[in-house]
């Protein structure tokens, strides 16, 4: 109530100050006294004045239920902390004000973060007074503007947000914005909250979305894992009981043999990874039984150095190329062949290649199955664009098959579940 009392009573006073004024220089430059139109015109800007101020302090309560002495100022001043860098902050608060009704003459400078704005002043009730339109333009208030700075504090851009007359600060003795600059700061604050929480909402869809993406990685992973060629087990089996009769050794070493790879073929706890010595562990076990049944028809040579056997590296990947040599490359082969399995550091990561001198290309088992195509795609799930896989014809014969990964391993580390 006292808050209200002192706005009329300021706008009372200056108006009745620029009557005592007006009226002097009358008396002063004419003769003899002011007439009494002067006195009546006087008394009806009075009864204007305090209808105007009235309609103002209704209305500011009406926008934000409340009137006091910073709601009832024609100049709005806010504080609004944005939680993004100063240049995400400084284009929210841009487009912000590009959607505020009736903006206009918008001067944004991004490189020093301040954006300035007019805004169109519309009378709220539609019944302005030519005359007192005519004086607001002579006071230089018939628009608004708006003025905006933002500041970069540790990852968060400050924005001090400004909306104001036209005209000069003096004006605010004489006249009322009708709460429109209230209402424009109260818009632009709303508008900014908006996007801070849709933005927000996005990057909680984007990481629902990322985890969603990840687990059906990590699923298809599984799956691939879990297409593994079963007549080699049946065969090694088959091979061992042959064995335990005719030779009893021999069979006990292809059981222990497939123990060991059994053994490095069991599932993994989602957070382990394999390495290329435990890769090649495997590989040998399998070759040994490889060994065992084709005897003097399978050569082997393993140059792998000590310093990339701890390399991170996929699961039954090394074994899926093994597997390939095998059955496609030396196995159908009369006199069989050699197996290579190398490793070598290059400039895009560790290169594993697994060479053969068998039938290579251009036969009916050459390996462009379901091995290789799962090769393609578990390294692109779980190293996107930094892994790659090439497969080329091997001099005099054959086929080399290589994997190239990053030295620190997947992407997805959690994607690299062992052998199910």
């Amino acid at each position: 109530m006292k808050t209200s009392f002192f706005f009329f009573a300021r706008l009372v006073f200056a108006w009745w100050v620029a009557f005592v004024i007006v009226l002097i220089l009358w008396t002063s430059i004419g003769s003899g006294r002011a007439p009494w139109q002067l006195f009546i015109g006087g008394l009806i800007a009075l009864v204007f004045i305090i209808t105007t101020a009235a309609s103002h302090l209704r209305r500011i309560r009406l926008i934000v239920g409340k009137a006091d002495a910073s709601t009832l100022a024609n100049r709005q001043r806010r504080q609004i902390e944005i939680p993004f860098e100063a240049g995400e902050a400084f284009d929210i608060v841009d487009a912000t004000i590009r959607e505020l009704p009736r903006t206009e003459n918008i001067e944004s400078a991004r490189d020093s973060l301040q954006l300035r704005a007019k805004v169109q002043r519309i009378d709220p009730y539609g019944n302005t007074i030519p005359l007192w339109k005519k004086i607001s333009g002579w006071l230089g208030v018939q628009r608004n503007q708006i003025f905006v700075t933002v500041t970069p504090r540790d990852g968060v851009g400050s924005v001090t947000l400004i909306c104001e007359p036209e005209g000069g600060a003096w004006s605010d003795w004489f006249m009322v914005d009708d709460g429109t600059n209230l209402e424009n700061a109260e818009a632009i604050s709303r508008a900014i909250s908006r996007r801070i929480a849709e933005r927000r909402r996005n990057e909680q869809a984007n990481v629902k979305e990322t985890v969603t993406e990840k687990e059906l990685a990590v699923a298809r992973l599984g799956l691939l894992h879990a297409q593994v060629e079963p007549h080699f087990l049946y065969n090694t089996l088959g091979s061992a009981k042959y064995l335990i009769k005719s030779d009893p050794v021999r069979a006990e070493e292809m059981l222990d043999n497939l123990i060991l790879y059994l053994r490095h073929s069991l599932p993994r706890t989602e957070d382990s990874l394999s390495t290329l010595s435990e890769e090649l562990e495997r590989a040998r076990a399998y070759l040994d039984i490889l060994q065992i049944r084709m005897g003097a028809r399978l050569r082997t040579q393993v140059e792998v150095p000590d310093e990339l056997k701890s390399v991170p590296f996929p699961t039954m990947m090394l074994q899926t190329l093994v597997e390939n040599s095998i059955k496609h490359g030396l196995e159908p082969k009369s006199g069989g062949g050699t197996i290579w399995i190398l490793a070598r550091n290059t400039e895009h990561g560790v290169a594993v290649t697994v060479a053969d001198d068998g039938r290579g290309f251009g036969t009916e088992t050459a390996g462009t199955g379901i091995g290789l195509k799962n090769v393609r795609e578990r390294l692109k799930l779980a190293y996107g664009g930094d892994a790659s896989f090439s497969i080329v014809a091997n001099f005099p014969s054959g086929i080399a098959a290589t994997i190239t990964v990053p030295a620190t391993g997947p992407k997805i580390e959690s994607t690299e579940v062992g052998h199910e």
